[in-house]
């Protein structure tokens, strides 16, 4: 099958095979490619027009008990540097990110031992109860089922767990011993049973990834069926065993973030720091590709650089919640706006107003 068939095959079905997914994973080039991000984009547009969500990213500590491969703040990593924010620091954060316009809030750190579900109770339900029309996501690793339920029921809507892999060869690999991909699957399925809107996700051109690897996460989204799905480009860090690995592709991540599109029409899907790391135009690419939440920081400014998952991430400029009207004026250059409504998961009223169902 040609490449544009298998294009319009995922555009009208919505699914591949495996070996379809593979076959155009490897094969899309030139015009067909164009053609990819052609129909990507108009998938987005008719379900969110022109909008890009923007999300407030408090990264409030870069303590983390586990040693992924990968990672710049693993723990075994001696030259990382820690730093935790207190209660009044985040929500001075959230403060600063509402007057901006922020009206989601993405909680995300190193699964901290520190922040016990006691303190993690009490910041999200301090920021819910002052800001209440705001959404709050959690980006904070594996828990057990009773510490969602609690930060469910104090105000968290949202929770970002990236799979990583859905291969469990290729998820040993990146991560020791301890960890292992059926507990992680097992906490997305928590998470959608007690109600979160989940986001699952995985790194582009990670060490020892396949096309069969990737081909396999397509299919593993498809059966979550989460709410958003971030993926970026694979980034080394220097102070890990990867640390002399290529970095992934961004004309591979591009794809790949089309290809999302044309599989969950209706999927929040972010433009990534990393995008942004790996080339100066990363993040307009990758909403021309199809993508349409940005994630600018509310970090306080001093430990920006210290939350160092990869080398080299974007910490200042218009990466920073500060310089929203920058990333407006480059959002408005490529024919997009930034909106500073909530942009929950789901059907947009766009679509439901085009579809007859509002």
């Amino acid at each position: 099958m040609r490449m544009q068939e298998l294009i319009d095959k995922l555009y009208e079905e919505h699914l591949l095979s495996r070996g379809e997914f593979c076959a155009l994973l490897d094969g899309v080039q030139g015009a067909e490619e164009t053609y990819l991000f052609k129909k990507a984009r108009t998938v987005a547009q008719k379900y969110f027009g022109n909008k890009i969500y923007i999300r407030g990213l408090i990264e409030f500590t870069s303590y983390c008990k586990n040693d992924c491969y990968y990672c710049g703040i693993r723990k075994s990593n001696r030259n990382a540097e820690r730093y935790r924010l207190t209660e009044e620091q985040i929500l001075s954060c959230c403060q600063v990110g509402y007057a901006l316009g922020f009206r989601t809030f993405v909680l995300q750190g190193g699964e901290d031992p520190f922040y016990t579900d006691e303190k993690m109770v009490h910041i999200v339900s301090e920021i819910h109860r002052r800001y209440s029309d705001c959404a709050i996501t959690l980006s904070i690793g594996e828990k057990e089922y009773d510490s969602y339920r609690l930060f469910r029921e104090a105000g968290a809507e949202r929770y970002l767990l990236r799979h990583e892999t859905a291969n469990p060869q290729h998820y040993r690999k990146l991560h020791p011993p301890e960890l292992s991909l059926t507990h992680r699957k097992r906490c997305l399925s928590q998470l959608k049973t007690l109600g979160y809107q989940v986001g699952a996700g995985f790194m582009v051109g990670s060490p020892f990834q396949t096309t069969e690897n990737l081909a396999e996460d397509l299919l593993y989204i498809h059966q979550l069926n989460p709410q958003m799905v971030g993926i970026g480009p694979f980034v080394p860090h220097h102070d890990t065993p990867f640390a002399n690995f290529p970095q992934g592709s961004l004309r591979q991540t591009l794809h790949l973030l089309s290809i999302l599109r044309l599989m969950q029409p209706n999927v929040l899907l972010p433009a990534t720091t990393a995008l942004g790391t790996i080339h100066p135009e990363g993040r307009e690419l990758g909403i021309l590709a199809g993508a349409n939440v940005v994630m600018p920081n509310l970090s306080p400014v001093e430990v920006r650089k210290k939350y160092a998952l990869y080398d080299n991430k974007l910490c200042t400029g218009e990466e920073a919640a500060e310089c929203r009207s920058c990333l407006q004026n480059r959002m408005r250059r490529i024919g997009y706006e930034v909106v500073t409504d909530r942009g929950d998961y789901g059907v947009s009223p766009k679509a439901l107003t085009e579809t007859g169902l509002s």
